[in-house]
């Protein structure tokens, strides 16, 4: 009998839980594009018009690594451009996320890992309605069928890696912040160290061989890769990629996630 009522506190408080991140995330979309002609899909401006930018200065040059055509290297920069976008605003957003609702922790008793989640769910939902179809219908058009399917069956895999990789780091930055204010300076040198140590805009061949191991360190590294070679290269999804892609996601996760509950306690003191 204690073990059922100890089953079905937990199934309710996983309940409430639940419908806290959908309430938070669905009025954080909602203010984020109030009176917005296009809504959600605001989030496709940004990495579209850094494709067009990046094409015009590096298109010339680095189309070579893309069998002479730069409509792939076009397309190579965009589903890495999409994956920096989401990462950085994602991570941003959740870094403040504690102290911004420091008012309503004050007031109402709530789990407080609620809302960096909340942020990424948000987040979640712009990549999903905005930046997924795209990905899919040009993995539709360059892969041959049948693995056609089964490459828009794998390409959910490496962005799941890279929501855990966003939601460890939510929660490592988020829960930092509460201590120190300086913080968000501090992150903005981080995004460009990652950006720039990403194979975003440029393909990873032209980083020199005694270098190129450095940027697998980077836990967007494989999730990168992962994404072009499903999308972009026609061939059946490569497992190696993928499971290295969900392993950054899951080690991330966990590091964020020990720290964030290790500094939990000492929050309210400092909100």
């Amino acid at each position: 009998m204690t073990k059922s009522l100890a089953i079905d506190s937990r199934l309710s408080a996983t309940k409430r839980y639940i419908e806290l991140v959908y309430v938070l995330a669905k009025r954080e979309v909602k203010v984020r594009y109030r009176g917005s002609f296009l809504g959600v899909y605001w989030s496709l401006f940004n990495p579209l018009m850094m494709t067009g930018l990046y094409a015009i200065i590096f298109g010339a040059a680095f189309k070579k690594y893309y069998h002479e055509s730069l409509w792939e290297y076009m397309l190579a920069a965009f589903t890495g451009l999409t994956v920096i976008q989401f990462y950085n605003a994602s991570t941003s957003q959740a870094l403040v996320s504690i102290v911004s609702n420091d008012s309503l922790l004050n007031k109402v008793k709530l789990p407080i890992s609620i809302f960096p989640v909340s942020t990424i769910v948000a987040n979640t939902f712009q990549l999903l309605i905005g930046m997924l179809p795209l990905l899919v219908i040009v993995s539709v058009f360059l892969s041959p069928n049948p693995s056609s399917f089964i490459n828009i069956i794998a390409i959910p895999i490496p962005l799941l890696g890279l929501i855990l990789i966003s939601t460890g780091i939510g929660f490592l930055t988020s829960s930092l912040f509460v201590f120190f204010r300086d913080l968000p300076f501090l992150y903005e040198l981080v995004q460009f160290v990652i950006l720039m140590g990403s194979p975003t805009f440029y393909p990873a061949e032209i980083v020199d061989p005694k270098i190129r191991p450095f940027l697998t360190l980077n836990p967007l590294y494989p999730v990168i890769e992962s994404l072009r070679q499903i999308v972009l290269s026609g061939n059946p999804p490569d497992l190696t990629l993928m499971i290295r892609s969900l392993l950054s996601g899951i080690i991330i996760l966990g590091i964020g996630w020990v720290c964030f509950t290790w500094l939990r306690p000492k929050f309210m003191d400092l909100l």
